[in-house]
């Protein structure tokens, strides 16, 4: 059975090969850090003995597709086979970092780790299923007899016997024949959520200004506010904001302005 671990230091790839370790990973906290990514590439090219057989490199755990494939070529350079692990931002699937870097360097294998990218165990066999809707070459799974021991990520890990039902129940599933859509669609899933995510957050601060308006004797509709914010629509919009017509942008604000008064109320 070949073995992998985690290095971060130099000595830690010294230490590595001495023991005979068959593939090394790269930390998405280590990927972060343009020189500690340095200090193991030159490491790893002039080591003596040994035979590593792949370096498997997650992404940096800030959303920076560059900085992966910065990595990816740096860890080339040692000779040594790469694989690319995406695991999310901070439990955040980051879809579309993950499919620059894939369609930038489709030559290099890319696991999934869903044990990071969801910090769930519970979330871990449905994204499984990403592996074949996206194309992927197989995943970084934790993995603990007792998740509940774990000295770190328990919520995580998951038992030998649930990764084994995982791994039966993927046999039957072959990869999709429309992996560039599904690839676009966890995009759009993703900014859909974060789309949700800020107008409920938005709606928490409309509670607060509705308590402050109640002890302070303001009525929750203010047409000033009001005016001032549909005449903000209306106004030309930079390139980052173009393709929404005037019309959308109104009638959206029109219903999220509704439930704020309703949420004032």
């Amino acid at each position: 059975m070949d073995v992998a671990t985690e290095v971060a230091t130099p000595e830690h790839v010294q230490k590595a090969i001495a023991a005979g370790i068959d593939y090394l990973w790269i930390g998405a906290r280590t990927s972060a850090n343009p020189m500690a990514v340095e200090n193991l590439t030159q490491a790893l090219s002039s080591r003596e003995g040994g035979q590593i057989k792949g370096i498997l490199i997650k992404n940096p755990v800030n959303e920076d597709a560059a900085l992966w494939i910065g990595n990816i070529e740096r860890f080339e350079k040692t000779g040594i086979p790469v694989l690319a692990v995406h695991r999310g931002c901070g439990h955040r699937p980051c879809w579309a970092m993950a499919h620059q870097v894939r369609l930038a360097r489709p030559d290099i294998p890319m696991l999934l780790d869903p044990s990071h990218m969801s910090g769930d165990s519970a979330k871990v066999p449905e994204l499984m299923n990403k592996i074949y809707e996206l194309g992927l070459d197989g995943a970084m799974v934790e993995v603990h007899c007792h998740p509940e021991q774990a000295l770190s990520d328990a919520k995580q890990q998951i038992e030998p016997s649930s990764l084994a039902k995982i791994v039966e129940s993927q046999k039957s599933k072959v990869e999709s024949k429309k992996t560039e859509l599904n690839w676009l669609r966890a995009e759009i899933d993703e900014l859909d959520e974060k789309l949700w995510d800020t107008i409920a957050a938005r709606m928490d601060v409309s509670r607060r200004i509705g308590e402050w308006k109640k002890a302070n004797g303001v009525a929750p509709l203010q047409p000033e506010r009001y005016e001032m914010i549909v005449e903000r629509l209306k106004a030309p919009q930079p390139p980052k904001g173009g393709g929404l017509r005037t019309e959308f942008k109104l009638a959206l604000w029109e219903l999220i302005h509704e439930e704020s008064l309703r949420q004032q109320s």
